[in-house]
């Protein structure tokens, strides 16, 4: 078998489920978004769990993104501290409400939230996507809304309260990630290699990115978005935004 295009196919076809079933929700959350970063509001972005957080850490200062952003890179959940440790604290009820205190979000109005999560069904996932609700804060999640349904209710991996991320969110971004998250099959082993959701989420991320970036011009707003810092002129270039957002933006400086 030749993996390697299977592997391509298969990601292609997923990109293309998306592109086909989720440019209403994107086209939306980009409205959504384009109006915080133009009424200055902030704009948080959390991936919740160590390979979920690899979406935020994909629009941090990166090369045309958007400066606006607030990527929260959660050290509980990183991998650099262990992957068991990591776990541990995405299954720990009312650790996502630490989170976020311990980074400010929600103290004033007109705060948004995007959430990561392939998943969707983990402690930390439901107890951000909650308490960002109940602080008055407009949740939009990219998960997968087949994964959540594919896992029992009374899962012991589940929150407490048995929900599924994107029932509880303001609007959902449908990442179609499958079930398992790998995807490549190969003979002579049961378990499927290759996983799907990384791509799939950083896909969204930029087409979303793309989006916001379109409604700002055609609102009449600079977007603030940054170009190569290896290009001769990028620091310089960059430098406005850096001083504008990174006092909002805890990870940029």
């Amino acid at each position: 078998m030749d993996t390697f295009s299977v592997y391509a196919q298969i990601l292609m076809e997923r990109i293309q489920t998306i592109a086909r079933t989720q440019r209403e929700a994107v086209d939306t959350a980009a409205a959504h978004i384009a109006q915080a970063i133009a009424q200055d509001r902030r704009v948080h972005v959390l991936g919740t769990g160590a390979h979920s957080m690899m979406a935020a850490e994909e629009v941090l200062w990166r090369a045309g993104g958007l400066a606006a952003w607030n990527p929260i890179l959660d050290p509980g959940t990183s991998l650099l501290h262990g992957a068991k440790r990591s776990v541990s604290f995405e299954r720990m009820p009312g650790y996502g409400v630490a989170v976020l205190n311990a980074n400010g979000v929600g103290q004033s109005k007109g705060e948004i939230m995007v959430l990561i999560n392939a998943y969707g069904i983990d402690p930390m996932s439901l107890d951000v996507a909650l308490e960002c609700r109940k602080r008055g804060m407009e949740v939009i999640a990219i998960t997968s809304t087949a994964y959540g349904e594919s896992v029992p209710r009374d899962s012991a991996l589940r929150h407490p309260s048995g929900k599924n991320l994107y029932q509880v969110a303001s609007l959902v971004i449908d990442s179609c990630v499958p079930l398992g998250d790998a995807v490549i099959p190969v003979e002579g082993i049961e378990q499927k290699v290759g996983s799907a959701s990384t791509v799939l989420n950083s896909f969204i991320m930029n087409a979303l990115q793309a989006a916001v970036v379109e409604k700002l011009i055609a609102e009449g707003v600079e977007p603030p978005v940054f170009m190569s810092a290896n290009l001769p002129g990028g620091d310089e270039a960059n430098q406005r935004w850096e001083t504008r957002y990174g006092p909002q933006a805890r990870y940029m400086l």
